[in-house]
């Protein structure tokens, strides 16, 4: 359970600085930036044992999960920009 609480405390800092660093209008308030970071963190943790960084039980630290929100943002502004332009054009 403590292990759960640990991932959500280190999801929501990442997804924190993830937004700060990214300044600009993005979803959500104190949960989806935590989501933001957990799903961060699985997603490198996924590509990292893809790439052999991480052995099977290893998981993603801090700097990872970080830099997965950030790619999560940017997917989110590429796939919202896109839908603006749509809207804007019909």
């Amino acid at each position: 359970m403590l292990s759960l609480i640990w991932s959500a405390i280190i999801g929501l800092i990442a997804g924190a600085l993830a937004k700060l660093v990214m300044p600009g209008k993005d979803p959500g308030g104190i949960f989806v930036t935590m989501l933001i970071g957990i799903v961060g963190a699985l997603l490198f943790t996924f590509l990292g044992r893809m790439i052999g960084w991480y052995d099977e039980g290893e998981s993603a630290g801090f700097i990872a999960a970080f830099f997965g929100a950030i790619v999560l943002l940017l997917i989110y502004r590429l796939i919202k920009g896109k839908s603006a332009a749509r809207a804007v054009k019909d």
